[in-house]
């Protein structure tokens, strides 16, 4: 059992080239007619890449990530981006 917290840092890169890569797949996703949200999130919840349309690359593009860079992405687009309800008040 682990008493400590662990500490996690990303490199920079990682971080521009997760968003440069959710943003073409997104759009890769969108112009074939799927959710991109959906789409997404089967991806990052099974790791199968048949969630994603090789349209523009898309597949080859976010499996050059692994989906925990994938999902720090996401966490801090979210938490970065949006205050909290308390911050507002």
């Amino acid at each position: 059992m682990h008493d400590q917290t662990m500490m996690f840092r990303a490199k920079q890169d990682d971080i521009v080239a997760a968003s440069d890569i959710l943003h073409t797949v997104y759009g890769a996703l969108k112009e074939k007619g799927y959710n991109p949200i959906n789409q997404v999130v089967g991806y990052l919840l099974s790791g199968d890449p048949a969630y994603i349309t090789s349209h523009r690359n898309a597949r080859s593009l976010i499996r050059r990530l692994e989906r925990d860079d994938l999902l720090e992405e996401l966490v801090r687009f979210y938490l970065e981006g949006h205050p909290s309800q308390s911050e507002l008040k």
